[in-house]
């Protein structure tokens, strides 16, 4: 018996022995690819499965509402995705990490599709090639089949977001961002510059990475005080609702002929949120799309109650349901 212990402890102290020079092989190979590519960002299997900065998404919810902004990189707030314009020392600006963490197989870029929305599924993956191919993107190929790109991170003038707006089972309001798309603004002289959206990012795929990436986000503060991550959760970001989640899948363009029109209807969609959520901390029922009237026609109403006296031993009429007047918001 002892003859077997002791062999076991030999047996176990060889294994121990064996794996500690395998796993001093993988660091070095990890530091040798980093100083390699010092922009590019490398997260163990452990850290990324520990990451837990955004929560996930319960499967199970009592509402959401699926909201896609534009955010115009011209704009204050959202510089912080667009400089450095080139890398400087190890920082590099939001479009240059994620087309490395795409080059470098960490994460996927997905087809953006006619109609405008995100399926992250195998069969929609777009490839190296086929990306810089459609967007003229000049690229080299060597014989161990690493890619070397010249990434047009100076053209990158919008991202389309997907915002999640959602209500689980416990009643936490939350919002959280889901699917990310870079768009080029390209044009020739004298002419209109046109936007081309690229491909979706899954967040959830990306969000490990951008927790390691610090970012400047103010102009009298030159500190990298957040992540990239962080600027996502806590919605640094300033941008423009374009469409919304709907069946006719429409984008707002679509039924707002006019700049004013489509104005409001951003402010109402808005408003819509925000009365929601405030709706949820009152006894008052929350305000839905299903349930709000327009403030004049309920004005109307309550000066008409108060304008006619009571009649007593007359049977009430049904009140008849306030219809809520109001177009659905759709899809692109």
């Amino acid at each position: 018996m002892k003859k077997l212990v002791t062999l076991f402890l030999i047996m176990m102290a060889i294994t121990g022995l064996n794996a500690q020079p395998t796993r001093r092989l993988q660091e070095q190979q990890a530091q040798k690819e980093a100083e390699k590519n010092p922009t590019a960002v490398t997260l163990t299997d452990r850290a990324r499965s520990q990451y837990t900065a955004q929560t996930s998404m319960p499967t199970e919810l009592t509402w959401r509402r699926d909201i896609y902004r534009e955010l115009d990189l011209k704009k204050e707030k959202n510089a912080a995705l667009y400089y450095p314009e080139d890398p400087l020392g190890d920082r590099v600006n939001f479009f240059t990490l994620v087309l490395n963490l795409i080059l470098d197989g960490k994460v996927k870029a997905y087809e953006y599709r006619f109609d405008g929305n995100e399926l992250f599924t195998p069969d929609n993956v777009l490839d190296i090639e086929s990306m810089c191919d459609r967007f003229y993107i000049d690229y080299t190929k060597d014989e161990k089949g690493k890619y070397t790109i010249d990434i047009p991170s100076r053209e990158i003038g919008k991202y389309y977001i997907k915002e999640s707006n959602y209500l689980d089972q416990l009643s936490n309001y939350q919002t959280k961002v889901t699917a990310i798309c870079p768009v080029l603004i390209r044009g020739d002289f004298g002419e209109k510059p046109t936007a081309y959206p690229m491909f979706w990012l899954n967040y959830d795929e990306i969000s490990p990475y951008l927790g390691q990436t610090q970012v400047m986000t103010s102009s009298y503060n030159n500190t990298s005080n957040m992540s990239l991550d962080d600027y996502f959760v806590m919605r640094q970001y300033e941008g423009e609702i374009y469409k919304t989640s709907n069946l006719r899948n429409l984008p707002l363009s679509a039924y707002c002929e006019t700049d004013s029109a489509l104005q409001a209807e951003r402010a109402r969609i808005e408003k819509q949120l925000i009365d929601f959520q405030n709706g949820l901390w009152n006894d008052a029922e929350p305000e839905t799309v299903s349930n709000i009237a327009p403030a004049p026609a309920a004005k109307e109403e309550k000066n008409s109650k108060e304008a006619k006296p009571k009649k007593e031993k007359e049977p009430k009429a049904p009140r008849q349901q306030a219809s809520s007047g109001e177009r659905i918001s759709v899809h692109r």
